[in-house]
């Protein structure tokens, strides 16, 4: 048996944890645990679908214009995620329709200035997916 490393947890560090996670929960996450400090040092948030984060503390001053990758979530209801949002005060970019997500994304920025890309997937974008792959839908 080979040896693997698995469940990918994308680890962001963020100036304030308890202002990143209000952003997050925003986007459907809750958090499942945290070192318990005060002010919180790390926490570990997730979505019903079983995608998590994690949070931790920056020591030293964070520079979101050196960020080398994008949070990308997926919702079946980009324009009623995107209403929600601005009923909740978040700056949503508006929906654009580029070539690779046809169905439709926005950008959006967290407390730190991290840029995170929210793309529409509906049951046409799963079963055309899934045709793609071999899979029946």
């Amino acid at each position: 048996m080979t040896v693997k490393a698995g469940y990918s947890t994308p680890m962001l560090h963020a100036a304030d944890i308890e202002n990143s996670i209000r952003f997050y929960q925003l986007l459907g996450f809750t958090t499942i645990d945290s070192d318990g400090s005060d002010p919180v040092f790390w926490a570990r948030l997730h979505c019903e679908d079983g995608s998590a984060i994690m949070l931790l503390r920056a020591e030293h001053p964070l520079d979101a214009s050196a960020q080398a990758l994008i949070l990308v979530l997926y919702t079946p209801d980009l324009p009623g995620l995107r209403e929600h949002l601005l009923a909740h005060g978040l700056k949503a970019g508006p929906i654009a329709y580029p070539p690779y997500m046809p169905s439709g994304q926005l950008s959006l920025t967290d407390p730190d200035g991290f840029r995170v890309s929210v793309c529409h997937w509906g049951k046409q974008e799963q079963v055309a997916w899934e045709k793609k792959i071999g899979r029946n839908a």
